[in-house]
């Protein structure tokens, strides 16, 4: 039981229950905020303790691993390779979705706060697919066993310029707020 609730928070918290995923991966050309590095936690909303671990994976790509209550418990453990980019004065995040999620790309916001908070935010998919029908962004529309999603396939130059525009700050959705572990 634990498991699928382990994965349905990480799906929620990489995909907000429905999907807006890229064709196009963040590259690996930068590397993430040191501050980003290590663990974070927050009680979940069954109650549970969840933790999230961050470390370095290769040359600018990172490993998120998140779990209930205790790395030792192993059926809970779900893990997620990512790559960053910072663009204007946002962070973002690009993590590969398996293939029964449509094996592209999901894109997350995150910031590190003063109160040494990790706050990560998703796209709200009714933006994205207004966005996508006013000719905003380029993609389609797909059914997912989450529900209805949007595969964006503009080039990612164009989706963080749209990103990055202030006018456009409101198609983050916070989703998960982190407290370094410890503190």
């Amino acid at each position: 039981m634990i498991a699928w609730r382990v994965l349905l928070a990480v799906s929620f918290l990489l995909l907000g229950g429905c999907l807006v995923t890229f064709k196009d991966p963040i590259p690996a050309n930068e590397a993430a905020p040191i501050p980003l590095l290590g663990e974070w936690s927050r009680q979940n909303e069954w109650g549970e303790q969840v933790f999230l671990q961050v470390t370095r994976a290769g040359s600018n790509v990172y490993k998120a691993r998140a779990y209930v209550d205790s790395l030792d418990n192993l059926e809970s453990v779900e893990e997620y390779g990512f790559t960053v980019a910072h663009h204007g004065r946002r962070w973002y995040l690009s993590a590969g979705l398996p293939k029964r999620m449509g094996a592209n790309f999901a894109i997350a916001g995150f910031e590190l706060t003063t109160n040494n908070e990790l706050v990560i935010y998703n796209l709200d998919i009714d933006r994205v697919l207004q966005e996508l029908e006013q000719g905003v962004l380029d993609g389609e529309v797909i059914e997912a066993a989450e529900g209805e999603g949007v595969l964006i396939s503009s080039p990612l130059e164009r989706v963080f310029a749209y990103l990055d525009d202030q006018a456009n700050s409101d198609v983050f959705i916070e989703v998960a707020r982190y407290q370094r572990a410890g503190d």
